[in-house]
């Protein structure tokens, strides 16, 4: 039986130069390679990098931080109630709303215990071009609209057409007529007051709106199986109207919405 070849004599072919040179001092080189010891080419150190991270990078479109206006929330079906009085229920369940809160409330489709949809919305419009000083401002029809509270006034920039809407604090009404105005402000919603508003003019015919303000909750206790033994869900807010409903009614229509006075930066 044949063996393979041992001994100082023997000789091999190498892979780069062709020649023969003594066998044992051939050796293979990281490309796989049959050299002799002197045609070794070790690797190149560049070729196996070491990992390093990327630089720090700046993030695209950054902006400063900034608190984001509220937003408004779709209401159950029929989420209005009256009880011939003043009282004005709205059903809101998991709400999270404040006492002390403003709330406007929008897409109202039908009138419910006697209570006009222009009431329930608190919609009208201003009788009189302003300034961005007058603490006095007339509306068209302010007869729905608490004695104190805030509205807001809408306004759309005539060159970019982004909302500049102002909301006015105001401390007394006399029939149409709001005065003790404090221009520029903004009003509580889930407990947090958005930025205030910029004071602008504002021409007649303007847009206006009002707001309610939550007087109470709806709360109710249900059992836990843990602890505490009960907790509270909240199911909405009452609100007080100007004029007492004439009826006991449910109503107010599918997709009713509720949110802040103003929802426009």
């Amino acid at each position: 039986m044949t063996t393979f070849a041992s001994g100082k004599f023997a000789l091999a072919i190498s892979d780069r130069s062709g020649m023969a040179f003594p066998y044992n001092e051939m050796v293979r080189e990281w490309t796989g390679a049959f050299v002799h010891v002197s045609e070794y080419e070790p690797k190149q150190p560049q070729l196996d990098p070491k990992p390093t991270s990327a630089d720090p990078q700046a993030l695209q479109r950054a902006r400063t931080a900034r608190t984001e206006f509220p937003t408004e929330d779709f209401l159950p079906n029929n989420p209005f109630v009256t009880a011939s009085n003043t009282t004005l229920k709205i059903n809101f369940p998991n709400g999270n709303l404040k006492v002390n809160d403003f709330v406007r409330f929008r897409n109202v489709k039908t009138p419910v215990g006697g209570v006009a949809i222009s009431t329930l919305q608190m919609s009208t419009t201003l009788n009189g071009t302003i300034t961005d000083s007058v603490t006095t401002i007339n509306l068209t029809d302010g007869l729905q609209f608490p004695t104190s509270g805030f509205i807001v006034i809408e306004k759309v920039n005539a060159v970019s057409g982004l909302f500049e809407n102002e909301v006015i604090e105001y401390t007394g009404r006399s029939t149409h007529q709001l005065t003790g105005c404090i221009r520029g402000t903004s009003a509580a919603y889930r407990g947090v007051e958005p930025q205030p508003t910029t004071a602008k003019s504002h021409t007649t015919g303007a847009k206006v709106f009002g707001s309610y303000k939550v007087v109470s909750l709806n709360e109710t206790s249900v059992p836990s199986a843990g602890q505490p033994s009960t907790t509270t869900q909240f199911d909405g807010i009452n609100v007080t109207l100007v004029n007492a409903a004439s009826s006991t009614e449910t109503g107010g229509g599918l997709q009713c919405t509720v949110g802040p006075i103003n929802d426009r930066g």
